[in-house]
């Protein structure tokens, strides 16, 4: 079977990417020169060398510098439309896009204007690429839950634009329960919740995301397998992982993607997605997470449409539209 193919056929949802995570070299580079910033790299070359990792901390420092070219309104939207252009090359047809705006308005730059920006090109996308989102907003974990509750303060005002919640960046040392206020507040404006649990950090935190955050997904997960208890829990209540494994590789919660735990969640019953995460740092966007997890893993036909169904069935689109983009899926399986 031409798995290429059939993998580049597929119609997909992504539903784990961090829209700062898209900031490719050249990108990068453009913006600096067009804000009159200055980054410690004078070509794509030296950036691409400088995406070494050893962990996501040494991930996040350089990630968190490269933002600081994200000025303007212009800057978001042109971030945000690259990335859709690229998903649309991959077939996606449904994305739901993290932003981070504390990275963004703790170096002065306006709730709104990183709001603007993504909206009007993801308005844009779904105008001129046909690709319908969501977009959830991250609350930083590294910082306090009071400036959580700060940023949640700004955000407010804006919910009608916003669809959901989420909790990111560094894992360890920050468990969810920092946040169960937070949370609180943000279930009682009716935004429901994702977090970022299970990829560094200890099973444990996955617990108390589901039971003190209440959220609905669980972002990377791969840690679960070491508590058969909540294994079973997640498969009993159907809670989906968006499992990332390029990224898991690059910042070495796996050595290499042929140890990559995704086949064993997949057998274990659980909702698993595959999905890209930060892109332009991690070597490859939706596609070629198909595509190499499938060679690493010799996944067959059978598990690569369940991981596509997956991630359609735990979006946030309404049933009616996920049918549709199930039936779609289905229809590419059935001529391959």
């Amino acid at each position: 079977m031409d798995f290429a193919a059939l993998i580049k056929a597929i119609p997909k949802a992504e539903l784990h990417l961090h829209i700062e995570g898209t900031l490719e070299p050249e990108l990068m580079l453009l913006l600096a020169e067009r804000n009159g910033i200055r980054i410690p790299y004078n070509s794509v070359e030296e950036i691409r060398r400088a995406y070494e990792f050893t962990d996501l901390q040494s991930f996040l420092d350089i990630y968190y510098a490269g933002a600081a070219v994200l000025q303007t309104r212009e800057d978001f939207h042109d971030l945000t439309y690259a990335y859709l252009e690229r998903a649309a090359a991959d077939n996606v047809r449904h994305v739901e896009i993290f932003f981070d705006p504390q990275t963004h308005t703790d170096r002065g730059i306006a709730f709104d204007v990183v709001l603007d920006g993504i909206r009007e090109a993801l308005e844009a996308g779904e105008a001129q690429l046909g690709i319908t989102f969501r977009l959830i907003m991250c609350f930083l974990r590294h910082l306090s839950a009071d400036e959580a509750m700060a940023t949640l303060a700004s955000a407010l005002p804006h919910k009608d634009r916003l669809h959901a919640v989420g909790l990111d960046s560094s894992e360890v040392g920050h468990p969810p329960s920092r946040f169960t206020r937070v949370f609180a507040r943000t279930r009682a404006a009716g935004l429901p919740a994702v977090a970022h649990a299970g990829e560094e950090g200890p099973p444990e935190y996955i617990r108390e995301a589901l039971d003190l955050l209440q959220v609905l997904r669980i972002d990377h997960g791969v840690r679960c397998l070491e508590d058969p208890d909540l294994v079973a829990r997640l498969v009993d209540e159907q809670i989906p992982l968006t499992v990332c494994p390029l990224s898991n590789v690059k910042l070495r919660v796996f050595d290499t993607l042929e140890q990559h735990n995704l086949a064993k969640l997949l057998d274990a019953g659980l909702c698993v997605t595959v999905n890209s995460d930060d892109p332009a740092y991690f070597g490859g966007y939706i596609g070629e997470n198909f595509l190499q997890v499938q060679q690493a893993l010799d996944l067959d036909a059978n598990s690569l449409q369940t991981l596509a169904r997956n991630a359609f069935k735990a979006s946030f689109l309404p049933q009616d539209d996920i049918r549709r983009h199930i039936d779609a899926v289905d229809a590419v399986f059935a001529s391959a």
